[in-house]
């Protein structure tokens, strides 16, 4: 399988890309589930974050994860 160079500057943008968009997704989201927030022990407090921490991984898998796949696609597609 030969290496093209254009998927791999695709990949790297997409890359970025994806960055960029987690860190205004999961500060948008978890601002707004902050807001909502109703925990009044410790015990919910913990559970709660345990909950957004799981929404990070989640949307970090997903946009940092695809979105190389996707702008090495285009890159391949494009070049």
């Amino acid at each position: 399988m030969e290496i093209n160079p254009a998927g791999i500057v695709g990949a790297l943008i997409g890359a970025v890309v994806g960055w960029v968009d987690y860190r205004i997704v999961v500060g948008v989201v978890e601002g707004k589930l902050r807001k909502l927030d109703r925990s009044e022990t410790v015990a919910e407090r913990d559970e709660f974050e345990g909950k957004i921490r799981i929404l990070r991984l989640v949307v970090l898998v997903m946009t940092v994860g695809a979105f190389p796949i996707i702008g090495f696609w285009v890159g391949v597609s494009f070049g």
